[in-house]
């Protein structure tokens, strides 16, 4: 048991390093470098045109809708004689 893990183990590390080998030669390729010191950006800043219209926060309302105190007794009433 011990040795399946073993090359179990070395097998996922072989695999790896077979993965890592390309990356590792684009490394050594020549480098491009792009220099942009002496390029000038000019522009304008674009916005919407208009003003800006702030909102009204929401208002608390209270709800006109009152339970009766009655309400539960009138409907054990009403389902007696069913």
């Amino acid at each position: 048991m011990k040795y399946v893990k073993a090359i179990a183990a070395l097998a996922v590390l072989a695999g790896g390093l077979a993965f890592a080998m390309p990356s590792m030669a684009q490394d050594s390729a020549a480098m491009t470098e792009y220099n942009f010191e002496d390029d000038l950006v000019t522009g304008d800043l674009v916005r919407p045109d208009g003003e800006l219209i702030g909102a009204r926060k929401k208002a608390k309302v209270n709800t006109l809708i009152r339970v009766r105190k009655h309400f539960i007794p009138e409907m054990l009433k009403s389902v007696e004689n069913l």
